[in-house]
């Protein structure tokens, strides 16, 4: 039997977070501490999430993710294979598995994600990030359910 190669494992305290997409690449990956001095949305009268990055306007409109899905914010642990015991080592021909397994480890839960757009808000319609969210849950939906059988079918 093979292997999981990916595991989820729940954290000891998971805290709730805001997802933020922005409309631009940002070249770091790392702790910003403290990040109040860099980001700080605001909501307007009409739910709108209004920000300022690098001095320029951001507008973002927060899309829920549906019933029965959950977000998370993962970090990635590698996790060496034990090691093969004497005499089960890989026979000759045989490729030997070198694959790591890896463990995420949450972080924290989100319920939905706030799409930035600059000065304006996203058309959720053309956004390619959102239509690919929506697009997505509607693939692990159908994926992930069992066929309707026809009542007519069985007699």
């Amino acid at each position: 039997m093979a292997q999981p190669i990916l595991y989820l494992k729940q954290g000891e305290s998971t805290s709730k977070a805001v997802a933020n997409l922005l409309p631009c690449h940002i070249h770091h990956n790392g702790s910003i501490d403290p990040i109040a001095g860099y980001w700080s949305p605001t909501t307007d009268q009409d739910g709108t999430s209004i920000a300022y990055f690098r001095g320029r306007k951001l507008r973002g409109k927060e899309v829920k993710l549906p019933e029965g899905f959950r977000g998370v914010v993962a970090e990635r642990q590698s996790i060496k294979p034990p090691p093969t015991l004497p005499g089960m080592e890989p026979k000759e021909g045989e490729a030997q598995k070198s694959e790591d397994s890896e463990v995420m480890n949450v972080k924290a839960e989100f319920d939905g994600i706030v799409v930035y757009g600059h000065e304006m808000l996203v058309d959720t319609d053309e956004d390619p990030y959102v239509r690919g969210i929506d697009e997505w849950l509607q693939l692990a939906s159908q994926i992930h359910s069992y066929p309707e059988v026809d009542a007519q079918a069985q007699t």
